[in-house]
């Protein structure tokens, strides 16, 4: 898939979360979600991540996007429900980019201790 592609999917997802959340759709999985706020879409975030980690451990590839896709999906319905757009998410890993990871985690630890 190319890099277009793969983001424009993205921003498509986002789209119909969004519309999903705001033209409430009877029947819509999107609306039963955040009609269980935070502790029904944490636990889905969860269990999405959960089946990602197994399938890591031995399932054949598609199964472990496949699982992949099924978290973005969910994390996706979170960030709706917060009217947070994944672009503040893809700016955050442009931040952090080129930053190692256990760099960024200890000045995200100095921060908090100031």
């Amino acid at each position: 898939m190319a890099k277009d592609a793969s983001a424009d999917i993205l921003e498509r997802l986002y789209e119909v979360v969004v519309a999903r959340r705001d033209e409430r759709p009877e029947g819509s999985y999107v609306v039963q979600l955040l009609d269980g706020g935070w502790e029904a879409i944490g636990a889905k975030i969860r269990e999405e991540a959960d089946e990602v980690v197994l399938a890591g451990k031995g399932e054949p590839d598609e199964a472990v996007a496949h699982e992949a896709a099924d978290l973005i999906f969910h994390l996706f319905v979170g960030l709706a429900e917060r009217d947070v757009d994944p672009r503040a998410v893809f700016a955050e890993l442009g931040r952090r980019f080129g930053i190692g990871g256990l760099e960024e985690k200890a000045a995200r630890a100095a921060k908090r201790e100031d």
